[in-house]
């Protein structure tokens, strides 16, 4: 299902940035390694995934959970 997901650029950052600030980035976290590949050039993070950016399954979860509503 996830590969039908169309999140928008902004959109993928913004739930990005919504995860990391509400669970933090933990030891041996996708995000951990996410962070420090990419440095917050959102081309560089998981999510990052032209055209559809939906690379991460956090952000993919997310934005399913808050289509729904």
């Amino acid at each position: 299902m996830s590969s039908e997901l169309v999140i928008a650029l902004e959109r993928a950052v913004e739930l990005c940035k919504a995860h990391r600030a509400e669970k933090g980035v933990k030891m041996f976290d996708q995000c951990l390694g996410c962070m420090r590949f990419s440095k917050d050039v959102p081309e560089k993070m998981s999510f990052f995934k032209p055209p559809n950016n939906n690379g991460c399954k956090i952000v993919n979860r997310l934005f399913e959970e808050s289509s729904k509503n």
